[in-house]
């Protein structure tokens, strides 16, 4: 849900501003006076992998200078996934010195920096660095002269347990997990005792304290995502029960929100865990309630002007948008292995419910996979939100795949299939069979991608290699070994057979 959400300028505010933070650091002096300045004891270099998780390592603040980012830091890219083969293990990290912040997941003075990937016997970035993929997306914008930035702004879903077991073994498998507030644990013995105020499945949005228990720990994440430099504009609790939340974060550029959307969840984990609180981004953790989306909300500006707004078109949107749109809707499969990226991913797509599977674009409408908010007749708020994908997503990927499908549309002219402003799911059969959907599984989204990714090599964003193995990885490492496995569920339906 998103009914809050303000990814537009203020009306007072420059154009086209994005989220601001703390004071940036622009260069290697800045970040060595900041370790000064703050006390730290160790410098953490973050990189992300290629299915989308920071990995990292730490140097003692006296042995770290700035010949680290003239020089780089060395690391085996064997053992990173979907990185190099052993036989060509040596790798370079970068800091991006604009990226600095002082941890708030260490105990002891730590300042991070994220980094980019360099291959040492090229001297070139490397073409499966996901923060690199996304720089390129920014690059190819400009040279194509359409616009000069691209603004994006996810909305990131996640649950909130306090215990998550499971196991898997070859004659077994279960998992479990728990929440104070969940309409499960109405009749549970609690100490001193049971006070009531369960969240009821599909109840969560808005109900204030008691009945929301993670106030104050929205508002500590909030308190520590503001002293790392990220813009928060909202928090709430989200419609399902045992602790769906929702923290939105101010839009911005797309790698700088991508970096923003990786540190997010790095201080979302570690204020959970020390509340005694374990953060999942899966998107789907739960049997008949919501699941947690990322919808990303995304707009094209050009010299300080959004581009698109038309008052003329359908819900303000212009024509370039409406193109762009019409990119998204025909390269939606094909994405979705990049936005969408898990066999969990499809068990949150799935038609007939309040999921965004249809392949169609509407204003309000949140049922269509395209949606135009109209909460404000500005033109600096005019967007458009994609809304199929979920937080499991690497952020680089997935968002430089979003615009460069709206990017291929808007170079083809292409025209997205009629709006659709009824409730789709009281359409007639009839019309209702003639809405596409997304795809029902990792494996439909992998084919699709596998038949179409052309539009992602443009400019030399993509590269072939990356993408080959991004689809070898997921199939090998994910959808294989899900689909050999059995399902408990599967005792109920055919243990007597």
């Amino acid at each position: 849900m998103d009914g809050l959400v303000r990814l537009h300028p203020d009306e007072s505010a420059e154009c086209g501003r994005e989220a601001k933070g703390a004071v940036l650091i622009a260069d290697a002096s800045g970040v060595m006076q900041m370790i000064k300045d703050h006390g730290a004891k160790f410098v953490d270099v973050k990189f992300t992998d290629v299915p989308g998780s920071w990995q990292h390592f730490t140097v003692p603040a006296d042995a770290f200078s700035e010949d680290a980012f003239e020089e780089g830091l060395g690391f085996d890219g064997s053992s990173i996934r979907g990185f190099q083969e052993i036989n060509e293990s040596d790798m370079l990290l970068f800091p991006d010195p604009k990226t600095a912040f002082i941890d708030p997941a260490c105990a002891v003075p730590t300042l991070s920096l994220i980094c980019n990937v360099v291959d040492p016997s090229s001297g070139k970035p490397y073409d499966r660095d996901p923060r690199y993929v996304a720089a390129k997306v920014e690059a190819h914008v400009r040279q194509m002269g359409i616009a000069d930035q691209v603004f994006v702004g996810p909305e990131i879903e996640f649950f909130l347990f306090s215990d998550i077991r499971y196991g898997n073994a070859s004659n077994g498998a279960f998992y479990e997990v728990d929440s104070p507030e969940a309409v499960w644990n109405t009749g549970r013995q609690e100490t001193p005792g049971n006070l009531g105020y369960k969240i009821r499945h599909k109840e969560g949005y808005f109900p204030p304290p008691p009945a929301d228990t993670l106030q104050d720990v929205r508002s500590e994440m909030v308190l520590r995502l503001k002293d790392v430099g990220i813009a928060v504009e909202t928090h709430h609790h989200e419609v399902a029960t045992a602790g769906q939340c929702e923290i939105d974060m101010r839009f911005g550029t797309l790698t700088t929100m991508a970096d923003q959307s990786m540190l997010y969840k790095h201080v979302i984990r570690n204020v959970a865990r020390k509340a005694g609180l374990t953060a999942i981004f899966m998107p789907k953790p739960l049997f008949g309630d919501n699941g947690s989306g990322m919808h990303v909300h995304q707009s094209l500006w050009k010299d300080g002007r959004p581009l698109f707004f038309d008052a003329k078109g359908y819900g303000g949107l212009s024509d370039l948008a409406r193109h762009y749109v019409g990119g998204i809707i025909a390269h939606a499969p094909a994405v979705l292995a990049f936005a969408a990226p898990t066999t969990n991913s499809y068990k949150r797509l799935v038609p007939g419910f309040e999921a965004p599977v249809n392949l169609v674009y509407s204003k309000r409408n949140r049922s269509a996979c395209v949606r135009i908010p109209m909460y404000s007749d500005n033109p600096k708020a005019k967007r458009i939100e994609f809304r199929c994908p979920d937080p499991s997503a690497n952020p680089y990927l997935a968002f430089a795949a979003m615009v460069m499908a709206g990017l291929d549309g808007v170079r083809r002219g292409t025209e997205p299939p009629a709006p659709v402003d009824a409730n789709i799911y009281e359409l007639p059969a009839e019309e209702l069979a003639k809405i596409a959907t997304v795809p029902g599984s990792l494996g439909e989204s992998l084919n699709a991608l596998k038949a179409d990714h052309g539009f992602l090599l443009e400019g030399g964003v993509f590269s072939e290699g990356l993408v080959q193995t991004y689809i070898k990885y997921k199939t090998d490492r994910e959808l294989l070994p899900v689909s050999m496995r059995p399902h408990p569920y599967e005792f109920l339906l055919y243990g007597d057979v």
